[in-house]
């Protein structure tokens, strides 16, 4: 029998249970995320261990994504149409098994095979997790704080996941990155089970959306293959246009698809809010550009300072504790009181000031005088901007749709960092081989593209900033005293 979720009067043993079940979520959510920089560290002792080639290699990393940034948006959709927590529980099934194959693979091949699957659970966890926040906290200013809390996550994941690559790598072996996701993945599917409600889903009606399914999902994947494939084969290749154009063809046949279908797999309305449409395009530019500073900073202070992996980590722990530090707390008071608009622009112009930084860094360049201030400005950059993004994103989504709202901005955010990544790796790349070829020596070549690539990572924040001051409706802030009581949604007894 249906029941209603209990509203402000709540006892606080409810309310107490309702954080409990936000806190499982994002221990599953974080190992997904972990796992996306984790595998990074260790993929030196991966190739010497089973034999990679240097162009194999990368597939261990490809092979996960292709899988996962293809497969959010039908995934949230499913969550939508089915549940959302039953969703979220197969997908941690499937990664936890998956994550026992990647650690006890034996061969090249097992391993990607393994990642790819391990990609199809993340997705399926990742997609609806955030769907499954905003049911549960229907009044805003919970609803705001909640979602800094997977913010943090989201966004702190992949510093703590350098760090304690390291750690694993260097103390055990690279098997234990992958391990190490066995007893969590067990530990919050059990706590999912019995703390977080149970949602129907709005069935499929008038029957599934097949063809659109395979559309969107032949696209992603395919986009991703396409762009994480460019620094093979460069971005005016045939293999990189001609499957770029097959990919925007099969897109624009899922849309138009969209608009035909009786039980659409995106709905368009979703689109009418300037919030949703403009959140999203700010996502694409922001992690685009963030990835300047995690991936290219991750090279310039191993290739050019010197570093280990493990210093590696530490050097970004100013990053995760000032995103810690701001999303858990701070940003959700400030988007309380003055809205998501002016934090979400605060946040960007600060990680663009930090990313600014990063082009002045010398080859001989020291933590204290060179690194800390950029990756510290990042850090409080990003623990006021993901907050308030995520809240933008999802602000125009009803309970019907949350899961396909949480899917979009997943799927946004792997986009816009497959993109960013192949883009400023690759321009990175050609300028350090026109430094080398007038006569420079490696290490300043090197810090000559990390430098262009900061450049450029900066300029996409620019174009985010700009989209926000001019794109996103301004809402009015709402003060303690103004919080509106919000509709309850039914669920199921858990």
């Amino acid at each position: 029998m249906a029941h209603t979720v209990p509203t402000t009067s709540s006892t606080s043993s409810t309310r107490d249970t309702r954080w409990l079940a936000l806190y499982v979520l994002c221990t599953g959510m974080l190992m997904i995320v972990l796992d996306m920089t984790i595998v990074n560290v260790a993929l030196p002792a991966i190739q010497s261990d089973l034999g990679f080639t240097q162009t194999g290699l990368a597939w261990v990393v490809n092979a996960y994504l292709i899988a996962f940034g293809g497969l959010l948006l039908l995934a949230g959709r499913l969550g939508d149409l089915v549940g959302r927590k039953r969703v979220f529980l197969i997908g941690l099934g499937v990664f936890t098994v998956a994550s026992v194959l990647c650690g006890a693979s034996t061969s090249a091949a097992m391993l990607i095979i393994s990642r790819f699957v391990q990609g199809v659970g993340g997705a399926m966890a990742t997609a609806v997790t955030l769907g499954m926040i905003v049911t549960m906290f229907p009044e805003q200013r919970e609803q705001t704080k909640a979602i800094g809390v997977f913010s943090f996550v989201a966004a702190a994941g992949a510093s703590v996941g350098l760090l304690l690559g390291g750690v694993l790598t260097q103390s055990l072996n690279w098997h234990w990155i992958f391990f190490v996701n066995i007893p969590i993945g067990i530990a919050a599917a059990l706590l999912t089970a019995r703390l977080v409600p149970s949602d129907r889903g709005i069935g499929f009606g008038r029957g599934a959306d097949v063809l659109g399914a395979f559309l969107v999902t032949a696209s992603l994947m395919l986009l991703v293959y396409t762009i994480v494939k460019t620094e093979e084969h460069g971005w005016g290749s045939a293999h990189t246009l001609g499957l770029g154009a097959l990919a925007i063809v099969l897109l624009i046949g899922f849309i138009v698809r969209q608009f035909r279908a009786a039980n659409p797999l995106l709905p368009m309305r979703i689109f009418k809010s300037r919030n949703v449409a403009g959140g999203n395009l700010i996502q694409i530019m922001m992690v685009a550009g963030m990835f300047g500073m995690f991936f290219l900073g991750t090279l310039y202070m191993q290739k050019v300072l010197g570093y280990d992996a493990l210093e590696i980590g530490l050097a970004f722990l100013p990053t995760a504790v000032a995103i810690g530090g701001l999303s858990v707390g701070l940003s959700a008071r400030l988007i309380t009181r003055f809205g998501a608009r002016p934090v979400l622009v605060t946040g960007l112009s600060l990680a663009l000031v930090g990313l600014l930084l990063f082009t002045r860094t010398p080859v001989d360049g020291e933590f204290l005088a060179d690194v800390l201030a950029p990756v510290l400005l990042v850090g409080l950059g990003m623990g006021l901007a993901f907050p308030s993004l995520m809240t933008l994103a999802m602000s125009g989504a009803t309970q019907s749709d949350a899961g396909l709202a949480s899917g979009l901005v997943n799927t946004t955010a792997q986009v816009g960092g497959a993109l960013g990544l192949a883009v400023l790796a690759t321009l990175a790349t050609g300028r350090t081989t026109a430094l080398l070829a007038e006569g420079n020596p490696v290490p300043a070549a090197l810090t000559g593209g990390f430098h262009l690539a900061f450049w450029i990572g900066a300029g996409l924040l620019a174009v985010g900033i700009t989209l926000g001051v001019f794109l996103l409706q301004s809402k009015p802030a709402m003060h303690a005293e103004e919080e509106p009581a919000a509709e309850e949604p039914v669920l199921d007894a858990a």
